[in-house]
């Protein structure tokens, strides 16, 4: 009962179009995609951010001690 099939897929994606029509899909698929860049770009900058942070303590461990 759980095994859906390629025609059951097709079905579903047929459904999908005519409730939604082909612009409503696409503008959501845009709107996922620009989401999804902006999440990698997050964790990009926080990667980033994160190595500055311990590339400057590993240069000078103690800064009060010059």
């Amino acid at each position: 009962m759980g095994n859906i099939g390629w025609t059951g897929i097709i079905i579903i994606a047929i459904l999908v179009v005519i409730l939604f029509g082909k612009g409503k899909i696409s503008s959501i698929m845009g709107d996922l995609a620009k989401g999804i860049k902006s999440f990698k770009k997050g964790l990009s900058d926080d990667t980033n951010s994160g190595q500055d942070k311990n590339s400057n303590n590993s240069d000078n461990p103690d800064p009060d001690n010059k």
